[in-house]
């Protein structure tokens, strides 16, 4: 079995597993990830038998059903409680258009998260929802304590993010989802930043969604989606179809009723292609081991925060050295430097970082290694950034 320490330590492996390093220094998993080599040979095996037989070959169906299994291995869940489908918005949004809302209901969730973790909530308004948006004192920093207080006798769910995609703070899932479950509150999880990375784990929570496109190192539009059990019966899948509504022969019957587990949120066809790569990705994170994971991703971030705050940079976000809610997300501003520029110089050197804006409009320089890259490749980033001063 291939370990962490192996891969770092043979540059030959390295660049097997992830071709993407001989030529460029790839820091964006936050956004969008490259393929390790596995996955992108998992899928061509996958198409090219699809050239010779049809797409749903017996092996490959083996493959999806494990894929249920690896998927719940990973966040702490039966495979019975994972649907297949992606991207992550389609999962909060089954949650959103599923649940059986009354007016006055309250979802507690926060204004500046992600998009897709945002506007599946808001848009419940026009059904009489009431939404309570957290202001936490710094972007992301959202708290048990500021959850807390935001509850009230109406609260019906509280959607959050596991960790944010600016300032990179992670939440505390479990104390957060145990104070909710005492409570009776129900809570959803955009995970996508975190499942891959580090510990994602649904003891506490009810609903989990996250494609496999950043840290899982899986394709686009192939994720997990986690309903727990005990609440399969009330979430009413939005998305009906003839994969998860019981039509014997393919054949429409008078009444619907919906397959049992995962299946039940799974309308048609699935993308089997990618969720063969995101089970390859999955895999490779497994054998590595996520604590393994993690303690590498703090490393690399102490390492690039090191680097870069001598050169005048401020940061969002946890400082690495003292806080159990960092991650490997570093967003960096400069008080003087242009930040697109530093971005340009930064392509021109093939180190690719993803420039994002806050809501004021302020650009912003987002670096998000992943396991495989080393402390030496975070040095170079500070290095170039200093010659171009």
């Amino acid at each position: 079995m291939l370990t962490l320490d192996a891969l770092l330590s043979d540059e030959t492996l390295r660049q097997q597993e992830f071709p993407v390093i001989k030529d460029s220094l790839f820091l964006a998993h936050a956004g969008v990830t490259i393929l390790p080599r596995r996955v992108t040979r998992t899928m061509q095996d996958y198409l090219e038998q699809c050239s010779l037989r049809m797409q749903e070959y017996p092996e490959a169906w083996r493959a999806v059903n494990e894929t249920r299994v690896v998927a719940a291995r990973l966040i702490g869940a039966k495979a019975s409680e994972i649907a297949l489908i992606g991207p992550t918005s389609v999962g909060l949004s089954l949650v959103a258009n599923g649940l059986p809302w009354q007016p006055g209901d309250e979802v507690v969730c926060y204004l500046d998260d992600y998009p897709a973790n945002v506007y599946p909530w808001t848009d419940l308004e026009r059904h009489g929802v009431v939404l309570k948006l957290l202001k936490p004192s710094a972007p992301g920093e959202i708290t048990p304590e500021l959850v807390e207080a935001a509850l009230t006798p109406k609260t019906k769910l509280v959607a959050l993010a596991s960790c944010h995609f600016q300032s990179g703070y992670r939440i505390e899932i479990d104390r957060i989802g145990r104070m909710l479950r005492q409570r009776g509150v129900l809570f959803c999880l955009d995970a996508i930043q975190t499942v891959g990375a580090f510990e994602t784990l649904v003891d506490h929570v009810d609903f989990l969604s996250a494609d496999s496109h950043k840290w899982m190192l899986g394709p686009m539009s192939a994720g997990i989606f986690y309903v727990r059990e005990e609440l399969q019966d009330m979430l009413r899948p939005s998305l009906l179809g003839s994969w998860n509504v019981r039509s014997p022969n393919f054949i429409a019957q008078e009444e619907i009723a919906f397959e049992r587990g995962g299946r039940r949120y799974e309308p048609g066809a699935l993308n089997i292609s990618g969720i063969l790569g995101m089970k390859a990705g999955i895999d490779l994170i497994l054998e590595f081991g996520i604590p393994a994971i993690s303690a590498q991703l703090l490393k690399l971030k102490a390492r690039l925060h090191d680097g870069l705050q001598p050169l005048g940079f401020t940061f969002l976000g946890p400082d690495p050295h003292n806080s159990v809610n960092a991650s490997c997300i570093t967003t960096v501003q400069h008080p003087t430097r242009s930040l697109e520029d530093i971005s340009k110089h930064l392509a021109a050197h093939n180190i690719i970082p993803s420039l994002r804006h806050n809501r004021a409009g302020q650009p912003l320089i987002r670096f998000s290694p992943h396991f495989y890259n080393t402390e030496a490749e975070m040095d170079r980033v500070a290095q170039v950034i200093a010659d171009a001063a």
